[in-house]
């Protein structure tokens, strides 16, 4: 039998333990015992080959990136935060990136990933809004990726803009930041340096909303031999940058409306458009039908809609909406990993 003294010290670590549980995510949430700002790999194995692993796999080609937590995933995964100088597009700005529980998993060792990259709307500097947890972007791709609803996609979230005082429309407006190659080539290549990669378009998708998803709209109709899909919510349907006064050539080849109509002309390759408005968007909802009407399901031109009851324009609408439909359609179009 337990003396007594043995009994007081038992109920007191009892006590110690269920304090500290208690405790430990206010102080957390004050940045006590927080591992934000360490240095995390992603458990990226071997790097340099490029070439090795499973078919249609692209291992991590590097150099590795110096990544630092930057917050943490109600699941327990991690986002990362790098600073990335673009050797392509010449612009130096920050690259927030999450990867799914599925990464780690030893029978996906072999087996590249896909990648979304997602776009705020705004002006998406300093910060890209999807790197924070609180709009749980990246906590619902893991719900829904075992709901069999999403690919377990890796997600980029690099800035949008090279600032904050103009709308630069992911694209390179003559003599200025070249934000379209940015975002289309400098961060695929930060992940592919850094993550296992599918090496076909059927691995790479954007998603964005409003500026943020005229931009990944832009860039899948641009470039539809490196991008399959996109998730465009409240977006933009045509380049207003005042930035493109003087350059009208230039601002048509990034026009939506004008690429559609060359891609069905060209009769491929297929992309899929998912678009996803609420419905007191009155502005943006007629737009998106407009364009629905004029290019979609037209030839190689695949679109969607998804009409948010009393949605409004922001963030906070889109995410929900975005597992009752928009990312299940394009997950079906694309590739996912496979399991050893």
């Amino acid at each position: 039998m337990a003396t007594a003294p043995t009994r007081r010290l038992a109920v007191a670590a009892v006590f110690a333990v269920a304090l500290g549980l208690i405790a430990w995510p206010v102080l957390s949430s004050f940045g006590l015992f927080s591992d934000k700002g360490d240095s995390m790999s992603f458990g990226q194995g071997d790097t340099g080959s490029g070439s090795a692993g499973g078919t249609g796999t692209l291992m991590p080609t590097g150099p590795k990136a110096d990544f630092k937590v930057a917050s943490t995933v109600q699941d327990g995964t991690k986002i990362g935060v790098v600073t990335l100088d673009g050797k392509k597009s010449g612009f130096k700005g920050k690259v927030w990136v999450w990867a799914p529980k599925q990464y780690d998993d030893p029978k996906y060792k072999n087996s590249g990933f896909p990648v979304l990259i997602a776009l705020p709307g705004g002006n998406g500097y300093p910060v890209n809004y999807w790197m924070g947890t609180d709009l749980k972007l990246q906590q619902s791709i893991s719900e829904w990726s075992k709901e069999g609803k999403s690919l377990p996609f890796i997600v980029a979230m690099p800035v949008l803009n090279p600032d904050d005082k103009n709308y630069y429309d992911g694209s390179d407006i003559p003599g200025q930041p070249k934000m379209g190659t940015w975002l289309t080539e400098d961060v695929p290549d930060l992940i592919k340096a850094n993550f296992r990669t599918l090496k076909q378009r059927e691995g790479w998708a954007f998603m964005g909303s409003s500026s943020g998803g005229f931009a990944g709209l832009k860039a899948v109709l641009q470039k539809p031999d490196r991008f399959k899909a996109v998730i465009a919510s409240g977006p933009d349907i045509v380049p207003d940058s005042p930035l493109w006064a003087g350059h009208e050539k230039e601002k048509a080849a990034n026009n939506p409306q004008l690429l559609a109509k060359q891609l069905i002309k060209a009769k491929g390759p297929d992309v899929y458009l998912s678009f996803q408005v609420g419905t007191k968007e009155k502005t943006a909802m007629k737009n998106v039908k407009d364009f629905i009407a004029a290019y979609g399901n037209k030839g190689p031109v695949h679109t969607m809609l998804s009409e948010i009851p009393d949605g409004e324009h922001n963030a906070k609408t889109y995410v929900p909406n975005m597992g009752t439909g928009p990312i299940e359609w394009i997950s079906k179009q694309m590739q996912g990993p496979v399991a050893e």
